[in-house]
């Protein structure tokens, strides 16, 4: 009782702590999937990523029991929701310092648990490392956890632990699953309760990518996700996570941590912060009935490497969201009546559905079916493009990456990747993966938390992390790839850099217009160690307009219907094409200064254009 009554003491201290003023702005009103959605936007914007490695000594600020096993003389216990007995005498404890690798019984030391198993986000980043759900908890009863999910214990039992915690044959309500779960004491069932809602919210927009049910073996299903971004976890998992909810209301403990890891990792659990939004999200009723198809499909523009699609908005209420449809394959979703189709090829025919889906996840007929054709080419980027690479010294790293592809970017698919050297070959770490949106001409940069930087500070970057791939030097290989396809490479695969890569700072040349997969320092400018001046900043001729040749227009802005054309050789231009601002293409012409140097622009309406002769482009202005 002794415990219990020094946690009470400290309720003035931890419990009253909330989360900072106007944090958690633009969720009044909402309920649903909506304020689900919204607490993402909120709690995934400017995290610290860190690496797994910091989180030994993170414990020590985030994990110390302070409520069960305290006492004056051992102030570093850390608090292990498995081992830990809150009604009688814990049987052991350990510090931060007493991190081993494996254990033949309990009470040797701890491990770093995954309270969702990495095995479900394939040990990536920035998952891999998220304070919220990477706790310390005994080593062997993790090693005996496996992945196995949380559960309700049933029969046969085959381990009970010493704070009465059990792995046994899954009993929980209405599960086909019928392997093992692990069911923690009931003290701590809220806290885990809370958590695994948070993990939801948090990587909303990555769950469908993650390993769920693929309708193989229900009675093998350790995962208990869904594959839906929305509700996200399978029925019979959600509804003993809302019930443990329920029965084990936030504890000051949880508050505490809340506090803590947002200090660490500039996050919050909300569910610790607002209990009652549990309820909002996940305890609506769905009438199970099929939505109208959505009318209109169209595209909006068709470049070489996208098509941007659009349709009528439906009106129904019910209707959660979209799903699109490429050649039969489904290739994404979207709240809204629009989705940008990318990573295309040019001069290829493509077929477009759209299904509506509701909030039970009952679909739509298809949509009317929209064939398009892809540009054989257009005026932007084929993909992002690491523009700035900045190995200086101690945490001074950073990358800066570009988009000129013309269209809004989904960054959910994009990963960062390097190559270590063991000193008996090289190897990947699991990589990082990128997330949000990034426009169209937007640049962003990703930083390391220790950077000291001149020109940056850890606000302005995008993404903040100390995950591997942040902590490179000049030997390593980087890229940066999308699903599996290396988009750009910084280096040399399978080699030592560190004759084109150490103590340097490479600005890529405004000349180059696409990503190169083959990494070429002619494409860059080098500048000396820490040099970082307009990291993050997208000058304005950056912007996709360029010329080598020295080939310029007049009049600019035209005078009349004729726009002339001055510069070296240029009779031997092969093709000259007219797009709007927006990249819509207008019109062509084929050997164009063969007998004459000029362009007839008399069908333009007033407005911005770009002149693409050849693979080269210049601006100009109709009157």
């Amino acid at each position: 009782m002794k415990q219990l009554l020094f946690s009470v003491f400290l309720l003035p201290v931890f419990f009253f702590s909330q989360s900072p003023t106007n944090y958690y702005d633009g969720t009044s009103g909402l309920n649903g999937y909506e304020l689900k959605s919204k607490l993402h936007d909120i709690i995934s914007s400017k995290t610290i990523t860190w690496h797994y490695g910091d989180l030994p000594n993170f414990y020590g600020q985030t994990d110390v029991d302070h409520y069960y096993d305290y006492d004056a003389s051992n102030t570093t216990y850390l608090l292990d929701m498995y081992s830990n007995n809150p009604n009688g005498t814990t049987a052991y404890h350990y510090t931060k310092e007493n991190l081993i690798s494996s254990a033949a019984t309990e009470g040797l030391g701890y491990n770093r648990e995954h309270m969702m198993p990495q095995s479900s986000f394939n040990s990536n980043y920035p998952m891999y490392s998220d304070l919220f759900f990477v706790i310390p908890t005994d080593a062997k009863i993790n090693q005996l956890r496996s992945n196995y999910p949380y559960g309700i214990a049933g029969t046969p039992n085959y381990y009970t632990f010493t704070n009465g915690s059990k792995i046994s044959k899954n009993g929980t309500p209405n599960s086909a699953y019928t392997g093992r779960v692990y069911e923690p004491n009931s003290e701590f069932k809220g806290d885990i309760a809370r958590t695994l809602l948070y993990y939801v919210v948090r990587y909303e927009g990555k769950l469908n990518s993650f390993n769920y049910y693929n309708g193989t073996s229900p009675a093998n299903d350790t995962s208990p996700l869904d594959g839906t971004e929305e509700k996200a976890y399978e029925d019979w998992f959600l509804a003993m996570l809302l019930q443990w909810h329920k029965n084990d209301p936030v504890s000051p403990k949880e508050v505490e941590r809340n506090n803590a890891v947002y200090a660490i990792q500039k996050n919050r659990n909300p569910f610790i912060d607002h209990p009652e939004w549990v309820d909002s999200i996940w305890s609506q009723s769905h009438a199970v009935i099929t939505p109208q198809a959505p009318q209109n499909l169209s595209s909006s523009q068709t470049s070489a490497y996208f098509v941007n699609l659009i349709w009528t908005p439906s009106s129904d209420r019910d209707v959660l969201g979209y799903k699109i449809f490429q050649n039969g394959n489904s290739v994404g979703y979207t709240k809204n009546a629009n989705f940008t189709a990318d990573h295309l090829s040019p001069s290829t025919s493509y077929q477009f559905t759209v299904k509506a889906y509701y909030r039970n996840y009952t679909e739509s007929p298809e949509s009317n079916l929209l064939s398009v054709t892809t540009l054989d080419e257009d005026i932007y980027a084929k993909d992002l493009m690491i523009t700035k690479y900045l190995e200086g010294t101690a945490d001074n790293k950073a990358i800066e990456i570009t988009n000129k592809t013309g269209h809004a970017v989904n960054l959910n698919k994009y990963r960062i990747n390097i190559q270590f050297y063991s000193g008996t070959n090289y190897y990947s770490p699991a990589p990082y993966e990128l997330e949000g949106t990034v426009e169209h001409n937007e640049t962003f940069v990703v930083l390391n938390p220790r950077a000291n930087l001149s020109c940056i500070t850890n606000e302005q970057a995008k993404f903040v992390s100390a995950a591997p791939q942040m902590t490179f030097v000049g030997s390593n290989y980087m890229e940066l790839k999308y699903n599996t396809t290396t988009v750009e490479a910084i280096g040399t695969y399978g080699m030592n850099n560190s004759s084109t890569l150490s103590d340097v700072s490479l600005y890529r040349l405004p000349s180059v217009t696409n990503p190169a997969k083959t990494f070429s320092l002619s494409e860059w400018q080098s500048y000396p160690t820490d040099y970082c001046e307009n990291l993050g900043v997208l000058a304005a001729s950056d912007v996709s307009i360029y010329s080598s040749n020295d080939w310029s227009v007049y009049p600019n802005p035209t005078v009349g219907n004729t726009l002339y054309i001055k510069g070296k050789q240029v009779e031997k231009i092969q093709k000259s094409s007219i797009y709007d601002i927006s990249g819509k293409f207008i019109q062509q012409e084929n050997l164009p200064f063969k007998n004459k140097n000029f362009i007839n622009v008399q069908k333009l309406n007033p407005g911005v254009y770009i002149l693409k002769l050849d693979k080269e482009s210049l601006k100009f202005i109709k009157n």
